[in-house]
């Protein structure tokens, strides 16, 4: 049986490098976009169960990604599980304005990410 592919793009090496581990462990084939501009290519063409997204970034806009993700034909239904150090409510109103199902904080994610995937595989 195949393993749930799920899509991560992070900027910052922690959490980040800590979630390809944490997802392999729970049984999902995790694959990097290095690239918040691709980040909409690689849903469409992978197809993925989930994607794990870093939502604080340098380069690139990942919000116009996840905006981009939510509103294809293809790829509206993947749930996005976003992470960011910002958990004020402007914040998550914009992500979840952009499409983000839901947003955790940065710190928390690799030890809740079990609870965190079930939570948005489960939602609307």
């Amino acid at each position: 049986m195949t393993k749930p592919l799920a899509l991560l793009f992070y900027e910052q090496l922690l959490p980040g490098s800590q979630l390809i581990n944490k997802l392999q462990d729970l049984g999902y084939r995790a694959q990097v976009v290095q690239d918040a501009d691709l980040l909409a290519d690689a849903a469409e063409r992978e197809k993925p169960m989930v994607i794990v997204s870093d939502l604080r970034v340098r380069r690139g806009d990942i919000l116009k990604s996840i905006r981009q993700i939510k509103s294809g034909p293809e790829t509206g239904h993947i749930p996005v599980l976003g992470f960011h150090s910002d958990l004020s409510a402007s914040f998550l109103e914009t992500a979840k304005q952009a499409g983000v199902t839901l947003v955790a904080g940065d710190t928390f994610i690799p030890e809740q990410l079990a609870q965190l995937l079930e939570q948005v595989l489960h939602l609307d």
